[in-house]
Order: structure tokens, then sequence, then C-alpha cells
């Protein structure tokens, strides 16, 4: 069981043509990604009863993600986009982030779970960044875990704070991506693979087995503790970026898991991969987010897709 913790959301796309509604939220998306890449997964984040809280918990459950948590009482989370004639963008943020109760149930939603994956607002957005903190700490014994900072700088506009949140979530996980947007935010002026590489110090033994950093056209880039390797992007006629992140974070966490390297007990084996090893998991989640690209919206792959890619 590969189990996500983090928002979901709903997008709305305002312009004078009418409106738009797409479920959103970088951790949803993952999950969905992975579910798609035929993994057992369960998502643990919230969603209100209301008609857009509707549509978050029938995009989950259209794609197999199982959802333990029912929905609360609170609005569901919505990121408003006001575009206008130009195409210039506006946004707005209703968010409510806070997963109460949750710590509490994790040792009974966690038995069988072998990965964690967390990252995006739910790692920094007080109340429930803490609790998400706490989930990791206590899951780290027992699973792999995943973090992708996925920094909104609209949303958390304290870089220091937010410097120093990613850092914590980095020394407790063993599989990190971050853009290199995000590094250049959280570190400016410094270069993007040099903030990559200390983040591989963060923990001592303890920390990352690999840190991956994407870079649009560029292509990714990635180090674990035997080398760094870097791919060029696969060449796809681009609809839009929506989703491609997450999509390349699903398609590197399910390279992991084929290969039975997932679990707290693979992770000496995890911290020791070859550099060659991670080249080849880093094209399948190249792969996969080039897959995302080509189409409309945050839309990743199923397995057989990406098998045809």
């Amino acid at each position: 069981m590969l189990t996500v913790i983090g928002e979901a959301l709903v997008d709305v796309v305002q312009r004078s043509s009418g409106i738009e509604a797409h479920v959103g939220g970088s951790p949803l998306n993952v999950a969905v990604g992975l579910a798609r890449l035929d993994h057992p997964v369960q998502f643990l984040g919230r969603y209100g009863k209301d008609a857009y809280g509707d549509s978050v918990g029938a995009h989950l459950r259209s794609s197999s993600v199982m959802v333990p948590l029912p929905p609360d009482d609170k609005p569901t989370s919505v990121a408003t986009a006001l575009v206008d004639d130009d195409g210039a963008a506006t946004y707005t943020f209703d968010l409510a982030w806070d997963v109460p109760g949750l710590i509490g149930r994790l040792p009974l939603m966690l038995q069988g779970a072998t990965l964690l994956h967390t990252g995006s607002i739910a790692a920094f957005l007080e109340p429930g960044a803490g609790e998400v903190l706490a989930a990791v700490e206590f899951a780290h014994p027992r699973c792999t875990v995943s973090f992708d900072p996925n920094c909104r700088p609209s949303i958390i506009t304290d870089r220091e704070y937010a410097r120093r949140k990613a850092e914590r979530f980095v020394s407790l996980a063993d599989v990190v991506k971050a853009s290199d947007e995000d590094l250049e935010w959280l570190y400016p002026g410094e270069d993007v693979l040099d903030s990559a590489r200390r983040w591989m110090a963060l923990g001592g033994h303890e920390g990352p087995a690999m840190v991956v950093v994407t870079r649009g056209a560029r292509g990714p880039w990635g180090i674990t503790r035997a080398g760094e390797t870097q791919l060029p992007a696969p060449l796809v006629d681009v609809v839009d970026t929506v989703g491609a992140g997450d999509s390349f974070m699903a398609g590197l966490l399910s390279a992991i898991v084929d290969r039975g390297l997932d679990g707290a007990q693979n992770r000496d084996e995890l911290r020791a991969m070859p550099a060659e090893t991670l080249a080849a998991i880093m094209d399948h989640a190249a792969r996969a987010a080039a897959v995302t690209v080509s189409r409309a919206g945050a839309n990743p792959p199923s397995r057989a897709e990406l098998n045809h890619a």
C-alpha cells in the first residue's frame, strides 16, 4: 500500500467566456498518477461536504484511489484564477488545511504501507503542516518517505520559514524531487544543482537516497550517494504543463516500487543505488510527464499508455 498525504483543491478558472472547475492539488495528482500506474494507493487529505468536495471524491474514486478519511464540515479548498482577455491570470486562494485526529489514526491506516509521499501546500500551511510532519516522523521507521516541496510563494510568502520547513522534510525523506523554480525561490542567487547537492547531505547517513531536479526543457538531473546523472527532456508537442511535475513524481515513485526498493527494510539498498539505475528511474518519470504535457490538464498516464509512449 502506498500512501499520499496532502491537499485536495478545486482550480476554478474564470474567463470572459465562462467558468471552468478542475480537481487538483499536487499530492492528490500524485495519488491519482500512482493509481493509474496500477499501484494500490490511499489518499489522506481533506475536502468538504459540498459540490466541489463531491467532485474531489468522485475524481479520486474514478482512478481507484482509496479514500479512508470522510469529508469534513469546512468548505473544500479553492484556487481561483481570473483570466483577462490578454490571457493574464490573477489568483486568489481560499484554503483550509487541517486534518485533526490524523496522528491517532495513522497506526491503523499505515498498516502494510511501504511508502509515504507528501509535499506542496500540505507541508507548509499551518495548522495541518505540523500534523503532516508528525505523520512523516511516525512513518519513517516503517516506510520509504518521499517529498516534493512544490513551493507556492503566493501562498507561503515567508521564504525563511519555507526553507526551514523544506529542509526538515528533506532530512526525513528518502526520495526528494524539486523543480529548478523551487530551488531558485528557496535559495535565491545560488546554483540550483549546488542547492540539491546540499540537500543530499541533510540528515547525514539518515538523509535522502536521491535528490532529483526537474528543469523543464533542459531535462531532469539527479544525484545519489554514488554519483550524478542527467537526461535530455523527451521530445513532445506540449499542450500545457499542468500536472507535469506531479506525473513526474508519480512516475519516479512507481519505478522505485517496481524495483522492490520501497519500504524501510530496503532503505540501505535504495541508498546504495548507482547513478545508472537512477537514470533509468528518471527516464520512466520523464516519459510519464511527457504523456501528461501532451494533453490538456493534470491527466497522468495509465501503465498501458506509458508502456506504449
